[in-house]
């Protein structure tokens, strides 16, 4: 009977040690996207963006968080790995800018990470210049 329990409870143990490891590896270290390469689910203007988002923010969540889209607008404010559009879209990129784009109209690709309330802006990441 004491080997039976033994036995009952390695084998437990080992399921969780078995299911740790696989949620580990498996879930935490899941590959990236790469943006850069997928097709933009939406190509939208930066004012029509924020406009979405300023008339109803869970519908414009349901629409572009966490989605691939193209947004077009004026560069007002560019630092050196990001952009803001129409003073409205902020646009982070994985890399430092080789080219300057301030006062340029301008299309970028990027996934929409959400409305900024603090900063009134759309946070788009892992952005590239179309």
């Amino acid at each position: 009977m004491k080997r039976k329990k033994t036995a009952i409870i390695t084998a437990v143990l080992l399921l969780m040690v078995s299911a740790g490891i696989y949620f580990y590896y498996g879930i935490i270290f899941k590959e990236a996207r790469n943006i850069e390469s997928e097709a933009p689910d939406f190509s939208i203007t930066a004012k029509k963006l924020l406009e979405d988002y300023n008339v109803d923010p869970k519908k414009a969540d349901s629409l572009y968080l966490n989605k691939t889209i193209e947004i077009t607008g004026q560069v007002t404010k560019e630092t050196d790995s990001a952009i803001i559009l129409e003073n409205t879209v902020f646009c982070l990129f994985k890399e430092k800018l080789k080219v300057k784009l301030m006062d340029n109209k301008t299309t970028i690709k990027g996934k929409c990470i959400g409305y900024d309330e603090l900063f009134m802006e759309v946070k788009i990441d892992q952005c590239s210049i179309k």
